[in-house]
């Protein structure tokens, strides 16, 4: 828990960073799918850190996915947008109302709850067509990338966003299909899934941030890296809470995510930035 929580740590100071890097970027080509676009993104400084963050935070959450549930990781991931709204009020200059400060209280409160409830990652190995389904979901997600960016405003930012998590999704699901890295993972369908669905989550997100409502490509990120892992995790991996705690990892899954959906804001810079 304590590499999920440092992994969330560094998402959300990078999605402060990308996002201001991304709005100074020229627009690009309409598709959701733009290689183009993250070039220019990642030549400006402030992404390019945003992107060291990410990948320090990935190394921390396959540690974290190693040692407990899905669904325990995914609820500490989406906290990072807590720490994006504490970030972008240090160095944004955004005032958090008391509401909003509340909400941050409120993630820290579901994840306390689910790290008294979380036991042992599940013990299944996996099977060949969840591996398979998971590789498809990959390319599904590409697809729908390239023709969520035709569409107009909150819808485009919306579904972008759900796309990018749905990606980030499959890459926790991945991580625990993957038994070693050894050649033998080349022939294992849950290998590019996860090289997949990494890539596609990182050109969906910039594609989300660059342009329409950040609020809704933030909470579609959120909606889509938590729930869908979570219920593969438990319903096809074996994850399970303490025994007499489901009760309260529950709560506290929902507590943590519905805290996040209510921070999903503060991934948007001001205008000015």
């Amino acid at each position: 828990m304590i590499c999920a929580l440092a992994s969330a740590v560094c998402y959300g100071t990078a999605s402060v960073l990308q996002a201001v890097a991304t709005r100074a970027t020229a627009p690009g080509t309409g598709s959701g799918v733009d290689p183009a676009l993250f070039v220019r993104a990642v030549r400006q400084w402030r992404y390019a850190a945003g992107l060291g963050l990410d990948g320090l935070g990935f190394v921390l959450q396959i540690v974290a996915l190693l040692s407990v549930p899905i669904y325990a990781v995914s609820a500490a991931l989406a906290s990072s947008l807590a720490v994006t709204a504490v970030v972008a009020a240090r160095l944004m200059r955004v005032r958090l109302t008391r509401t909003e400060w509340a909400a941050v209280a409120a993630v820290c409160a579901g994840l306390a709850m689910i790290g008294l409830a979380s036991g042992p990652e599940g013990d299944r190995p996996g099977s060949d067509a969840l591996k398979w389904a998971l590789l498809g979901t990959a390319v599904a997600v590409l697809l729908l990338g390239a023709a969520a960016g035709r569409l107009p405003g909150r819808s485009r930012s919306l579904v972008l966003g759900l796309a990018s998590g749905t990606g980030f999704g499959v890459v926790e699901v991945a991580v625990r299909l993957i038994d070693d890295v050894s050649p033998a993972a080349l022939t294992n369908p849950a290998f590019y899934a996860l090289l997949l669905g990494g890539a596609a989550g990182f050109l969906l997100l910039t594609s989300a941030l660059q342009q329409g409502s950040v609020t809704a490509a933030t909470a579609g990120l959120v909606l889509g890296e938590t729930i869908g892992p979570s219920v593969v995790g438990i319903v096809c991996l074996g994850d399970e809470p303490r025994a007499g705690l489901a009760w309260l990892a529950v709560l506290g899954f929902t507590v943590a995510v519905a805290g996040a959906l209510a921070l999903a804001r503060f991934g948007e810079p001001p205008e000015t930035a």
